[in-house]
């Protein structure tokens, strides 16, 4: 235990610990509460010392103790142990010849050092970012050109690292001075780095109204078709916050945005980010259901083909979503004729039936009864051969829901109205006892 030892000999000496903390008298330390303490600086993701930690909790000691066996233990942890009628050490698993419990003050002065000079570093640290953040703010109202955007890169910096940072942020009016930056005349370096600060803070009601501005709205789409695939992602989570907000004619007026449309789709498209992916399949899905002519434009700018293009490529979370778009397309005509001339549409759907989840396979089957329904014979004869009938008797024989095993059932009728029963097990790989 060369650490224990170490610190040990350092207290008793009054000497400083090698903790980086300055040294406290007993007279600051003793009006603070360890407890306190400890539960403040439980997310500070700091290296607590190992001879600190109760070996029955894995938790800091508020009040250690040691037994007969030399073992310390917190207070609480060992006469619960004790309680329970346990004669044994919980560490060596020795027999108590002796249950009485010693305080072990050293230990105790120890953590409590330990920890209030965590405490003070920790407090100093977070009054120099309030500090900061209120500095950069009363800076930006001063300055312009490459020293604005200078600011704005050390307050997204800060932002996003520090919770405090966006407090003092919402406290002081700092999303207010920001948002006013964003207008028709905005240059794109200072736009991106106000948006990444916005995207990462709370915004009120009011906040969000005045960024529903058709004029803040323009700018935050143009710079998601212009921007790097950080500051796509954080346009794109900064209009999906806009429309939650209760306001259906600047909904309608976001939504029919072509170009926010085109923006999104390229965000899909990009392979090398999964989680731009994602963010952009959520707001195509929430664009989608604000309005039915949503639906017409994103059909006229390829939406079906680039989603199908995709769809091998996806992880389970965003298949889900993909497949739910291209269901919701394929419930009007001019989607059920997108889908139809769309190259391999029919084996890579197929694919997706009983691969992800239930949801999936009913979204699935949705798109290919769409495309059935134009070309009956064309459709079959592609799925049959791509394995649909072998996929559909395992959705009749799983534990799905009666709603999805009717659909496969009639769905299995209709394919073999157009091939006969041989060639049809042929084609299922299925047994003469399944026929």
């Amino acid at each position: 235990m060369p650490l224990y030892e170490d610190i040990k000999i350092n207290f008793l000496m009054g000497q400083e610990t090698d903790f980086k903390g300055c040294a406290f008298s007993c007279l600051d330390t003793e009006k603070l509460d360890l407890k306190m303490m400890i539960l403040e600086l439980h997310d500070s993701s700091i290296d607590v010392p190992s001879v600190f930690i109760c070996p029955i909790s894995l938790e800091p000691m508020q009040q250690p103790v040691t037994l007969c066996t030399g073992q310390t233990y917190d207070k609480s942890n060992i006469l619960k142990w004790l309680s329970l009628g346990h004669k044994t050490c919980p560490t060596t698993m020795q027999v108590l010849w002796d249950d009485s419990i010693t305080p072990n003050n050293t230990l105790r002065h120890l953590i409590f050092t330990w920890f209030s000079n965590k405490y003070f570093a920790m407090k100093k640290k977070l009054e120099d970012v309030q500090g900061s953040v209120l500095e950069h703010l009363e800076t930006l109202k001063k300055v312009k050109g490459q020293n604005r955007v200078k600011v704005l890169k050390d307050l997204r910096k800060l932002v996003a690292a520090h919770v405090c940072a966006r407090t003092t942020m919402l406290e002081n009016g700092g999303v207010g001075l920001v948002s006013s930056l964003l207008g028709p005349f905005t240059s794109h370096v200072v736009g991106c780095e106000a948006i990444g600060i916005i995207v990462n803070l709370d915004l009120s009601s009011e906040l969000k109204r005045n960024l529903m501005h058709p004029g803040k709205v323009s700018l935050i789409v143009d710079i998601m078709n212009e921007g790097t695939i950080e500051t796509k992602m954080n346009c794109a989570k900064l209009i999906e916050v806009l429309l939650m907000e209760n306001n259906d004619t600047n909904k309608i007026e976001i939504v029919s945005s072509l170009s926010l449309l085109v923006g999104l789709l390229r965000l899909v498209r990009d392979k090398k980010n999964s989680n731009g992916i994602l963010i952009g399949l959520k707001l195509v899905k929430l664009v989608l259901c604000c309005d039915e002519k949503v639906r017409i434009s994103l059909i006229s700018i390829g939406a079906i083909p680039q989603l199908i293009e995709v769809l091998p490529n996806l992880n389970n979370e965003c298949l889900e979503i993909a497949l739910y778009i291209l269901e919701m397309l394929s419930t009007i005509e001019e989607g059920k004729l997108a889908l139809k001339e769309c190259p391999n549409i029919i084996p890579n759907v197929v694919k997706m039936l009983m691969r992800v989840s239930e949801n999936c396979t009913q979204f699935a089957l949705s798109i290919l009864w769409a495309i059935y329904k134009l070309a009956p014979e064309e459709c079959a004869s592609k799925a049959v051969e791509a394995g649909l009938a072998s996929k559909l008797l395992l959705v009749i024989q799983s534990g799905c829901n009666p709603v999805l095993k009717q659909m496969s059932s009639e769905f299995l009728k209709m394919c073999s109205v157009n091939y006969s029963t041989s060639i049809l097990i042929s084609n299922c790989m299925l047994t003469t006892t399944i026929q």
